[in-house]
């Protein structure tokens, strides 16, 4: 049997870019990427990295952490900035909020140029991130568009011989669906971080716990990750 081609996957360590893995993990073998960026769970989060890669027993060779310093410099995001504050009301997440404070100003982009950086030195074919574009915060950088322009921008500025593909396999799910198909491919959602806010408890108010919270609910499973607090959703 042929051995399966390799791919980069960006695992922030959340519920969406764990499920990306296991979606990629039938197809190719797993390099995984890590970004740390200055982010407020950026600890938090790097430990849910190192877990769900042992999970899956991708080889320390096979595991990139990449740390984008300058997102603080930068600031101008909730999740950068320490005097900025993350959003509690859950007003972020209606569909006529505009984009929140949340955002990291073109962060996607950076985290994708250096996937392809690595994918091209490894051999990989493809690079899978898990963006999602409905039922999420409204980030620019997690459309479709963006990726076939990303896509484009690959084939223009790598060696001719270099095929890499962007996939994208949750960013037309609801959140609730991306939850039951975690579960159907036996992916470790209890081993995953979403909390804005805090490293040691999910804090529940935030916007992406608000998200992931509303997700397991409707997708009827109960979420293995404790909170501080639950709000109504």
């Amino acid at each position: 049997m042929a051995e399966k081609p390799k791919a980069v996957v960006l695992l922030s360590g959340g519920m969406d870019s764990c499920v990306t893995a296991a979606i990629a993990n039938q197809t190719h073998r797993l390099a995984l990427l890590h970004a740390s960026y200055g982010q407020r769970t950026e600890r938090r989060e790097r430990r849910s990295f190192d877990a769900i890669g042992d999970f899956y027993g991708v080889r320390d060779r096979d595991r990139l952490v990449v740390r984008f310093d300058a997102f603080t410099q930068i600031g101008g995001s909730a999740l950068t900035e320490e005097r900025i504050s993350v959003p509690e009301s859950g007003e972020a997440l209606s569909p006529h909020a505009g984009i929140p404070i949340t955002y990291v100003p073109f962060r996607n982009a950076h985290f994708l140029s250096a996937a392809v950086s690595w994918a091209e030195v490894i051999g990989a074919n493809a690079i899978y991130i898990g963006a999602v574009a409905e039922d999420s915060s409204g980030y620019p950088d997690c459309r479709p568009e963006y990726y076939r322009a990303f896509e484009a921008l690959i084939r223009e500025g790598t060696r001719p011989e270099t095929r890499i593909k962007i996939v994208t396999p949750v960013i037309a799910m609801r959140k609730s669906e991306i939850v039951r198909r975690g579960v159907d491919l036996g992916a470790p959602l209890h081993l995953t971080w979403s909390c804005y806010q805090f490293d040691d408890e999910a804090c529940g108010t935030c916007d992406s716990c608000r998200l992931r919270l509303r997700a397991f609910a409707e997708a009827g499973v109960r979420d293995p990750i404790a909170y501080r607090a639950q709000v109504a959703r």
